[in-house]
């Protein structure tokens, strides 16, 4: 993999509602936290510059919404990405088990290459854990995917899985040959804000490819 243009990462996290997903990608980008943030609406955007193994990277982040509503529009999200980050909540058994659904979902109709990882948030809650973790981990050995702990509040383990994800992403492109910037940077991207109106937010989806 050489230095020079950036390589292009489309990147999308998945997961149920209230579990951190926008907690996570906002600690991550822009170093910010929020004990009060407001649910997703369908999706928002983010982009992170960074270098990996001498490669400029552009992750493209899309940070998808957990309720069931929105459920159907995840194909517009994770059927061209190169990589998904699902994520559950440590303190909810269920949230992990809709984890193993969006992955069966994925291996439907995702791309059969893209890269899996998978973050067990709100670490810095662990006195209240109820997911065992070496069936997590366990599970996530089975799928081929590593799995990070993280805590959107203490900022841990976020860094580790997103770059974890790029390095893998470019690995895989550089056995499959096909390691070019432009590689991942054939799609058209929307912009959907959080706080747009169910209605707003709808009417933006349709410039989605």
């Amino acid at each position: 993999m050489r230095s020079g243009a950036p390589v292009q990462i489309k990147l999308v996290l998945l997961g149920d509602g209230r579990v951190g997903k926008t907690s996570l990608t906002l600690r991550y980008v822009n170093n910010v936290f929020s004990e009060k943030q407001t649910a997703t609406i369908q999706a928002s955007y983010l982009t992170k510059r960074v270098t990996v193994e001498g490669q400029v990277v552009n992750l493209c982040i899309w940070d998808t919404a957990g309720q069931e509503r929105f459920h159907a529009l995840g194909p517009i999200y994770y059927r061209d990405a190169d990589a998904a980050l699902l994520v559950y909540d440590l303190l909810d058994k269920d949230s992990f088990d809709r984890v193993q659904s969006w992955v069966r979902e994925l291996k439907k109709m995702a791309s059969k290459n893209i890269v899996l990882a998978i973050a067990g948030n709100k670490s810095d809650m662990d006195k209240l854990r109820q997911v065992n973790m070496q069936e997590s981990e366990a599970y996530a050995e089975t799928i081929g995917a590593t799995h990070f702990v993280t805590s959107a509040k203490l900022n841990t383990g976020i860094e580790e899985a997103f770059l974890d994800i790029a390095r893998r992403v470019l690995q895989q492109r550089t056995a499959e040959g096909t390691d070019s910037p432009a590689a991942g940077g054939r799609r058209k991207s929307v912009v959907i804000i959080d706080k747009q109106t169910p209605a707003e937010a709808a009417q933006s989806s349709r410039c989605c490819s």
